[in-house]
C-alpha cells in the first residue's frame, strides 16, 4: 500500500504550462514529443513561438498550427525559420492574438510543416496564457 501511495504522484503528474513574467515574458510547455516556448518583448513589441522536437523539422515553405476544440482554427505563415540543427522552428511577429486564442480556448494544438504533424495538449494552458496576455514585461527583481 505504501508503494502505491509513493507512486501516485508519478502516475498523475502531467506536463504543465508555465508563465514566467519578466523581460521577455515567457510561456513554456514540455512533453516528451516537444517543447513549446512563447516570448513577448514589449520593447519591440515582438512575439515569438518556438517548437523544439528531438528530430529535425522538414524544410518546407509554409508552417501552420491547427487548434482543435471549442474555438478551433488553423493559422499559417511562410515567415518561419529553423535552427541550425533543424530541431527548433520559430515564428516571430508583432501580434499573436490568433495563436493566444488558439492556445487558451482549445484542447489540442498541432504544429504542421511539410508532411510532419506534431500535436501537443492544451490542458491547463488557459490560466498561464491569460497571464502571458496580461504581461507588461516588467524586469524581474533580484
Amino acid at each position: 500500500m505504501r508503494l502505491a501511495l509513493l507512486l501516485l504522484p508519478l502516475a498523475t503528474a502531467a506536463p504543465a504550462w508555465e508563465f514566467t513574467p519578466g523581460l521577455p515574458c515567457r510561456l513554456t510547455h514540455a512533453t516528451p514529443q516537444a517543447e513549446v516556448e512563447l516570448t513577448y518583448d514589449p520593447t519591440g513589441p515582438l512575439y515569438t513561438i518556438t517548437v523544439t522536437k528531438p528530430a529535425p523539422w522538414p524544410d518546407a515553405p509554409a508552417f501552420g498550427m491547427r487548434f482543435d476544440g471549442p474555438r478551433g482554427r488553423s493559422i499559417g505563415t511562410d515567415r518561419h525559420r529553423l535552427s541550425a540543427d533543424g530541431r527548433s522552428l520559430t515564428v516571430t511577429d508583432t501580434g499573436f492574438g490568433n495563436v493566444l486564442d488558439g492556445l487558451q480556448f482549445n484542447h489540442t494544438a498541432t504544429a504542421l510543416i511539410g508532411d510532419t504533424a506534431l500535436a501537443f495538449p492544451l490542458a491547463g494552458a488557459a490560466g498561464p496564457v491569460a497571464a502571458f496576455r496580461a504581461c507588461k514585461g516588467e524586469a524581474l527583481s533580484s
